[in-house]
């Protein structure tokens, strides 16, 4: 892709890490990366709602448990969603279910960021393979 400036490009960069950060994985579909945005996606969907299956939708807490929702937030946006529906203070979630699901999603938050991070880098390398494939075909 030729980049006209080097604003465009610093634009591309954001446009990566915005997708992959309102769906996990997406910024790896934009630099042509299916296989490893669906690994990317399923791992953290699932670690993600693993945690709100054991924690229960209460273990989104911005204001008694903030750390954690930053780490949550982190896995998607739509946690602020959920955030907004927690606050009614219907869903409780108590003890170690409580512990063990705030793990698992702030967890999902740090795997995205780490996603996120993988598909700007490749991105502003200008690689799309897969890592090792250059040294294959050598």
């Amino acid at each position: 892709m030729a980049y006209r400036t080097k604003a465009d490009f610093l634009l591309w960069l954001a446009v990566v890490g915005l997708a992959g950060w309102i769906v996990p994985g997406g910024g790896h579909f934009l630099i042509q990366q299916p296989k490893r945005g669906i690994v990317i996606f399923v791992t953290i969907t699932l670690t993600f709602c693993l945690g709100l299956y054991i924690g229960s939708i209460g273990v989104i807490d911005s204001v008694g448990g903030w750390a954690w929702y930053l780490g949550q937030m982190l896995a998607t946006p739509a946690v602020r969603i959920l955030d907004g529906m927690t606050r009614s203070g219907d869903y409780v979630s108590r003890a170690r279910p409580l512990d063990l699901g705030q793990i698992y999603t702030a967890v999902a938050g740090l795997l995205n960021l780490l996603s996120i991070i993988s598909a700007m880098y490749m991105a502003y390398s200008g690689r799309g393979e897969l890592i090792g494939e250059e040294d294959e075909n050598a």
